[in-house]
């Protein structure tokens, strides 16, 4: 079994993969000042030209440290905020539909709490895993029904899986 060390969280090293910031201690770009500051346009999300955003909530569980399943999306963006918890986000490079899961290439990065993370198009990923003994609650923002049109999933074979190391 492949394995994959957790990376530091960092523009330079998440770029290939899309944008973040820390949306509970904020630096950046305001309007106001207290009592009432508003941080403006701190991520942009791609939604395809979708009409709609849906706002879904996935409760990651502790489990296994071990990549067995790989999704993308073709035409969106997926948008991920860790509520309650920090989550690993596992992550690879876009790749043309006929291509394989670039198993070589796939990242790990330690989410904290509170930091939106916004994927590109067609970047493979799946549900993160909870860090820690407790669930996690994560946002998830996706154009409406992306799930159903829009959700290219693969289950990796026994000896394709990746191990997490922390």
């Amino acid at each position: 079994m492949r394995t994959v060390e957790v990376s530091e969280l960092s523009v330079e090293a998440f770029l290939p993969f899309g944008f973040y910031a820390d949306m509970l201690n904020p630096q950046h770009e305001k309007i106001g000042a207290p009592p009432i500051e508003f941080f403006r346009d701190m991520v942009q999300q791609d939604l395809g030209g979708a009409p709609v955003v849906s706002f879904s909530n996935c409760r990651v569980e502790p489990r296994a440290l071990v990549i067995d399943t790989l999704e993308y999306h073709t035409a969106t963006g997926e948008g991920i905020l860790p509520l309650d918890g920090d989550v690993l986000l596992q992550v690879g490079p876009a790749t043309p539909p006929e291509e394989n899961v670039p198993l070589d290439r796939i990242k790990v990065f330690r989410i904290p709490k509170g930091t939106m993370v916004v994927l590109r198009p067609g970047v493979w990923h799946h549900a993160p895993f909870a860090v820690g003994d407790t669930p996690v609650n994560v946002l998830i923002v996706l154009p409406e029904r992306t799930y159903a049109n829009d959700c290219d999933v693969v289950e990796l074979v026994e000896e394709d899986r990746i191990r997490i190391e922390l």
